[in-house]
This record gives C-alpha cells, structure tokens and sequence, in this order.
C-alpha cells in the first residue's frame, strides 16, 4: 500500500469488480484509452490481468482511493510488451485512469509519482515511460507535471500517440 497526501493506492480485491466495472464501462473515461466502453466480461479479465502481472513482476495496478475510502480509479506500472521499440518496450509503462468526479483536482499526478517512488524505491528502475492519445491534453499535462519528456509520436491501434519517458531523478535532484 502506498499513500500520499491526500490518496492511498492499494492492490486490487476481487470486491473491486463493480467499482472497475463503473470505471472501464464510462464512455467518458474509455474515450482517450481505446474509445470503447468495457463489457462486465471484459473488466473481470482485467482485473484477472492485474492480479497476475504482481503474481509474475512484482508490480502491477493499484486501486487509487481518496484517504476516506471512496474509489477514484486505476494507476500503477506494468510491462505492455506493445511492439513500440527497444526504447519504450524496455522500460516500465506508467498508467493511469480516473473516474471524471476525480479530474482536475490533481489526484492523477498525486497517484504517478506515488507509483513511481514505490517502482524506484522497491525495483531500482531507472527509467518509465508512458503512451497517450496525441490530443489528450489533461493526461499529457500529468505525465509532464510527473516528469516525463516527449521523446517520440507513433501509431497504436489506429491512433495518433505521443511517447514520454522519465528518467529517474539524479540523487539530491
């Protein structure tokens, strides 16, 4: 478990089903993440996935909750193996997804640079890197207010990508 000012991040329960469910199955939250609302089927497999990328990695998802235990979304590290290059397929891959009554308060930004003390504390990584929709200004924002630089722009999944890496802080930086 992490917590940070305001958030704790735990690892999922099969209790979080409905909350994901609610999350994945927003049009809202899918538009910049694949654009299709999630099925119940779908969100279980999910939540599966997340349970086995810690079972295999030692890191994964984490479920963001605000400090008085009401459900804000998703966000955590893990390894997409996305066919996007040495660069970014040899780094972890920081995502995150929030329910719309959690934007714009800085939960997203509080979340990631928690996830990613824990990552570097625990594992020692050096560097992560994200992918976001090229026109998704608010997810672009936090990946910069976390630290990352865009580095590259492609194409996954039919759509228009920009790439973002973090190198770790230097020591005493």
């Amino acid at each position: 478990m992490i917590e940070t000012d305001r958030l704790v991040l735990r690892r999922h329960r099969e209790d979080d089903f409905d909350a994901l469910h609610a999350l994945w199955s927003d049009p809202l939250v899918v538009a910049h993440v694949g654009g299709i609302p999630l099925g119940r089927e779908q969100v279980w497999q999910r939540l599966l996935r997340y349970f086995g990328h810690w079972a295999v990695r030692g890191y994964g998802m984490w479920v963001v909750e605000t400090r008085a235990g009401a459900f804000v979304g998703d966000v955590g590290i893990f390894e997409g193996r996305r066919g996007l290059g040495a660069r970014f397929d040899s780094a972890p891959e920081v995502g995150w997804v929030l329910s719309p009554a959690a934007w714009g308060r800085g939960y997203a930004t509080e979340a990631v640079l928690g996830a990613i003390g824990w990552m570097e504390a625990t594992h020692g990584i050096d560097r992560t890197v994200c992918l976001i929709e090229s026109g998704h200004r608010p997810s672009i924002r936090v990946a910069e207010r976390a630290g990352f630089v865009h580095y590259d722009a492609a194409e996954y999944k039919g759509e228009a990508i920009v790439l973002m890496e973090r190198p770790r802080p230097a020591a005493g930086g």
